[in-house]
């Protein structure tokens, strides 16, 4: 799954083109290395957000097409 399309489904960010826009602007990192909104997600993977001062770190759990909002936290683990 690409990343700009994880980072939506799995309600880090809630618009697509917000995701899309952030990976393009360096504030996404994956396993440390800045990535494109393309970038295929795997499982095991470590994705950092960086909001302003803030950060986010999180490890990929599952990577459906389709979740409920329910259901979204489960697809990552915070570090």
């Amino acid at each position: 799954m690409r990343l700009d399309k994880y980072l939506k489904v799995s309600r880090i960010i809630k618009r697509r083109t917000v995701a899309n826009d952030a990976c393009d602007a360096s504030h996404v990192s994956v396993n440390g290395r800045v990535v494109k909104p393309s970038y295929d997600v795997k499982i095991g993977d470590v994705i950092e957000v960086r909001f302003g001062e803030r950060s986010f770190r999180c490890e990929v759990l599952s990577t459906p097409e389709h979740v409920g909002k329910n259901e979204a936290p489960t697809l990552y683990r915070v570090i």
